[in-house]
């Protein structure tokens, strides 16, 4: 028996139609007219759903949000409001996500005024009891921000600033089998010992690959084993 969800990135919903030279509102409505149809059991969106963060962004993105028939799980990107962004989905920034045998573990990433991403002491205590404590088989861990140097243009002084924080407790942990994030603007699938890393493209543009937009698809097998498709539009 399987479980899948889909992961959606950096839409970057703003108060003004036209961001990046793009309409950010257009591209995220094809991308949720192609994943409705879709059978799937949870919706992440892995940071930046606007690019301002003011609270009539977040409704915005709300009300395109609707066409989505499945629990909707959101974490802060670095265009992110937090208290906005909170308070329109009425949840906390880091949160555990039950899907049969698996559980998913989102974490906040943010630094206030900074582009790149940084673990705090709180956040990597949360991940090592999610992980530890949990009843769960499997665990995937979702954050915004990059954890690995991208192969490409990207620059990395723009990722995580801690990486190896995050790999000295999933090191620990063999039940972990996947690390998402977004920000990158970029799909890439990297290893790391037996462990899956996905790069998620963004809904809005792509800073580096195809001049398209795109999604990735999981499926959670009962086995411990993952799968990601990413569809491009």
């Amino acid at each position: 028996m399987s479980t899948s969800f889909i992961q959606i990135s950096d839409c970057h919903i703003d108060d003004e139609k036209m961001v990046m030279d793009v309409d950010s509102v257009a591209n995220l409505e094809n991308i949720l007219n192609h994943i409705k149809s879709r059978t799937f059991d949870a919706l992440l969106v892995s940071g930046d759903l606007t690019h301002n963060g003011t609270p009539s962004a977040y409704k915005k993105l709300q009300e395109q949000l609707k066409v989505v028939d499945v629990d909707i799980h959101v974490m802060p990107g670095n265009h992110d409001d937090k208290r906005n962004l909170s308070q329109a989905f009425e949840t906390e920034l880091q949160n555990v996500i039950q899907l049969g045998d698996w559980q998913i573990i989102t974490l906040d990433s943010v630094q206030v005024n900074k582009v790149s991403g940084f673990l705090t002491k709180e956040q990597l205590l949360f991940l090592e009891e999610a992980i530890s404590e949990t009843h769960a088989k499997y665990s995937v861990v979702c954050l915004h921000h990059p954890i690995v140097p991208m192969r490409s243009d990207w620059d990395d002084e723009l990722s995580l600033e801690n990486p190896e924080d995050l790999f000295s407790i999933i090191d620990k942990h063999s039940n972990v089998k996947a690390v998402l994030w977004g920000h990158a603007h970029q799909s890439e699938v990297f290893d790391y010992n037996d462990i899956k890393l996905y790069s998620c493209p963004s809904t809005a543009l792509q800073f580096n690959g195809p001049g398209s937009i795109g999604y990735n698809h999981y499926t959670l097998h009962s086995d411990g084993k993952i799968a990601c498709e990413t569809r491009w539009l």
